[in-house]
């Protein structure tokens, strides 16, 4: 039903900003949809709320159930209160679908995670038998572009933090209206040109070299995932890994009109594969598979995995360990992790110019002495007892103990659980001693896991990413010990 000339909750706004609305374009759609689950091409629509606002002024609304033709699931349920008593006898996307092309046809279509919202509109469209495009404007991206201070940009984040009202949250039309209601609201409190270019950059259309798929980029979601680049021989390229798969992505297409490496390895890339995850963590993962696995042409070579690490004991040299070789590792002892044995005794090297320690008493030389540092003044003299072997040993502590390999923090197996309630999307990672075991999205899958013996070996990038997460993310994920407890 349309109501015209007033807001989509009925109330007036300034003039002011209806003007300043006319720089998103003269003919816009607020969009939201409500679906069976996450896919596009696996899931169907269950409703479709709409907001239409031409020459800056609201137009009217209209919103209707659809029959998705399958059972609705409990978890989707829970969360729009969508049932299949509800939509049965609404009407089918076929039946609506030449009413809902007229409203969104030459109209910039406003959403937010407008990529889910667009590719379930094209999906469904392109089963009629309809190639639907549309300019998108994404407000999760364009409220991370003008407020990055702010770590959360779902729905629920935005209207707490805009103190805007939403009548049926979770709702095709009511999520509409929210949008529609944070568009006023940026155009009343963002400076008219900051929010242009905000605009402007968000709704940016790459040049795609001739010989790829567009209609393959036009599905790329706001989403933390990983992606590869192949070559038309199906050659893999690069992979990358992202916390928005589609700004990532079409970073390699644009520029300042020079063509940097990654965007020379584009104009080789004849196709695209990605998948989401539910995090950052899921996607670092998932990269580091993808690099062993593929060893794509325009990544960092690595040859076979390793793992070194230096190990000293008082009143002993330093020692090289390989770590794959350790079947418990005691951290005490142990100190830095590299992808190989010249990276480690470069470390150590390293450590001993800075701190000027001995390379005799290091290991790193042999003889009586002096060391070859100390003529020079780069070794304060152990080898000759301008030092006493005590200093020297304080010294090497001080030194090594910012290397010190971090100790496992548990007692056994955790599982870290990542989940993204707007895409309905989880992982459990399963870990233990610092190793990835796997990651799991069904129960089938974790059960799979559960049931494995031993520990893979020791990795490098495995170590760096769980550390990094464990000590150092702001909100790190919650840990399930699994030695007590298993919660999916």
């Amino acid at each position: 039903m349309m109501h015209p000339s007033r807001s989509a909750g009925g109330e007036s706004f300034p003039e002011t900003v209806h003007h300043a609305l006319l720089m998103l374009g003269p003919r816009l759609v607020f969009l939201d949809l409500e679906t069976t689950g996450a896919s596009a091409d696996r899931d169907r629509i269950t409703e479709v709320g709409v907001v239409q606002v031409a020459d800056g002024e609201y137009i009217g609304e209209w919103s209707t159930l659809v029959d998705p033709g399958r059972a609705i699931p409990p978890a989707i349920v829970s969360l729009t209160g969508i049932t299949d008593q509800m939509v049965a006898g609404a009407p089918s996307f076929e039946d609506i679908g030449t009413k809902l092309l007229e409203q969104l046809e030459g109209r910039l279509l406003v959403a937010h995670n407008a990529r889910f919202d667009y590719a379930f509109l094209r999906a469904e469209f392109r089963r009629l038998g309809i190639r639907f495009r549309a300019r998108v404007l994404c407000t999760v991206r364009l409220s991370r572009a003008l407020f990055p201070e702010h770590r959360h940009h779902n729905l629920d984040s935005v209207i707490e933090r805009h103190g805007l009202s939403c009548s049926a949250r979770h709702r095709a039309l009511g999520d509409a209206q929210a949008v529609w209601a944070f568009a006023r609201e940026l155009q009343r409190v963002v400076d008219p040109g900051r929010l242009a270019e905000a605009v402007a950059a968000v709704t940016q259309v790459p040049v795609l070299p001739p010989g790829l798929d567009h209609e393959r980029f036009e599905d790329l979601p706001d989403a933390p995932g990983v992606y590869v680049f192949y070559a038309s021989d199906g050659t893999p390229l690069y992979a990358g890994r992202s916390v928005n798969l589609r700004s990532r992505v079409l970073a390699h297409f644009t520029g300042n009109g020079t063509l940097d490496r990654l965007q020379t390895l584009a104009l080789r890339t004849a196709s695209l594969e990605w998948t989401e995850t539910a995090g950052e963590l899921g996607a670092a993962l998932r990269e580091i598979a993808l690099l062993r696995d593929l060893a794509p042409l325009y990544n960092r070579r690595r040859g076979p995995s390793e793992a070194w690490s230096l190990r000293w004991m008082p009143g002993s040299g330093v020692e090289l360990v390989d770590l794959h070789g350790e079947a418990g590792i005691a951290p005490d002892s142990v100190y830095g992790v590299f992808r190989n044995r010249t990276d480690a005794w470069a470390a150590l090297r390293g450590v001993a110019r800075t701190q000027q320690l001995c390379g005799i008493l290091l290991g790193l030389e042999s003889g009586p002495g002096p060391c070859s540092a100390y003529p020079s003044g780069a070794c304060r003299g152990a080898c000759v007892g301008r030092e006493t072997a005590a200093q020297h040993m304080v010294r090497l502590a001080g030194a090594l103990a910012r290397l010190r390999l971090a100790p496992w923090p548990f007692s056994g197996r955790i599982a870290l659980r990542e989940v993204d309630l707007e895409r309905a999307l989880g992982e459990v990672h399963v870990l233990d001693q610092w190793r990835h075991l796997g990651s799991a999205r069904t129960d089938s899958e974790l059960a799979a896991l559960l049931e494995r013996r031993g520990l893979p070996p020791f990795d490098v990038d495995h170590y760096r990413v769980l550390n990094r997460h464990l000590s150092h993310a702001p909100r790190p994920l919650p840990v399930v010990d699994l030695t007590r407890q298993l919660v999916w």
